[in-house]
């Protein structure tokens, strides 16, 4: 008797592990073609289940969760955002999970914008989760704990940042910023001993110019060459973009003569010496060219119109240049 009911446990035990391999192989009933989730950090087993079974896994929650738990691998889980498709099994399922296997979405931000720029296109990036819309340029700097006082503008580094779906944009923003000062401290270590710029956050300004005042790569040493030297004898910048960024809502798109004699803090023509702050966010070329430029003795240089500048150390070989390329229409 005994005998026949052990070989009969055995007969159903077998018969229990065959159903749960098949079970664990067999592919899941979703309710669409694809079923995301996003995971938190510390978010219970339970948890995970039930946002599995809320997003369109249709299968019994309780299966599901002894299935994680007999597996030894539920506590390998990891934070993410997960995407299954139809054809998926629990086993697919909780390996994704395990292999931190996640959906990613990036975000560029490019050389040469604003902070208001920058936001905008964070606030229109994919899977990124806005939790900074209301908030102020200040408050935002708070929010990822720059230094106190320290404003927004400049103060992120241009990159394309990779993230899961459901992250935080503020958590995008801190890495932008944590970049951009390691980027200017790296910078800011290669200045040339001669460098009239006097701290990092000065580096920082002339670079957002440079940029801004650069069409081609090349030309970022010999530009940031003019502005040094006229910084080193106190001639105004005379930077168009620093003009315009201190005009705000007021750029109409052209600049004219009375926005050059109009007077602000970011008025290079009217004041000498760099503008209160970046007028943008410079990139890894321009950071070195604020701090290491090109040994050339040039003051002035003009656009070609192809993106390319003549670049001279006179007034009139200047007002040759302006006159060939300028007021003479060659390009």
């Amino acid at each position: 008797m005994l005998k026949r009911l052990f070989l009969l446990l055995l007969v159903l035990a077998a018969a229990a592990a065959g159903a749960a391999y098949w079970w664990l192989q067999h592919p899941l009933k979703l309710a669409h073609d694809d079923v995301e989730v996003s995971i938190e950090p510390g978010t219970p087993v339970r948890e995970i289940v039930r946002l599995w079974r809320d997003a369109g896994v249709d299968v019994p929650p309780e299966l599901l969760y002894q299935w994680f738990r007999w597996s030894g691998d539920a506590k390998r889980i990891r934070a993410g955002s997960y995407l299954v498709s139809q054809g998926a099994t629990p086993r697919s399922l909780l390996e994704k999970m395990v292999r931190g296997d996640e959906e990613l979405e990036s975000v560029h931000i490019i050389e040469g914008w604003t902070v208001r720029q920058m936001r905008a296109a964070l606030a229109a990036a994919p899977g990124l989760k806005p939790t900074t819309a209301g908030m102020s340029d200040d408050a935002l700097m708070a929010a990822i704990g720059a230094p106190a006082g320290e404003k927004a503008e400049g103060r992120f580094f241009p990159d394309t940042y990779v993230y899961s779906k459901g992250v935080k944009d503020l958590l995008v923003l801190k890495r932008a910023h944590d970049a951009l000062e390691r980027q200017l401290q790296a910078a800011w270590a290669l200045r040339a001993a001669d460098s009239p710029l006097k701290s990092p956050a000065e580096a920082l300004t002339l670079a957002s110019v440079i940029e801004k005042e650069t069409g081609a790569v090349s030309d970022r040493g010999k530009v940031g060459a003019v502005f040094t030297n006229r910084l080193r004898i106190g001639m105004p910048l005379q930077s168009d973009p620093t003009v315009i960024y201190g005009l705000g809502a007021g750029y109409d798109g052209s600049l004219h003569k009375i926005d050059l004699q109009t007077d602000t803090p970011y008025n290079s023509y009217t004041r000498a010496g760099l503008p209160p702050t970046p007028i943008a966010l410079p990139g890894r070329e321009a950071l070195r060219a604020a701090v290491r430029p090109e040994p050339i003795k040039a003051l002035y240089f003009v656009s070609r119109g192809d993106g390319t500048s003549v670049f001279s150390e006179t007034l009139n070989a200047h007002n040759a240049a302006v006159n060939q390329y300028i007021r003479g229409g060659h390009k």
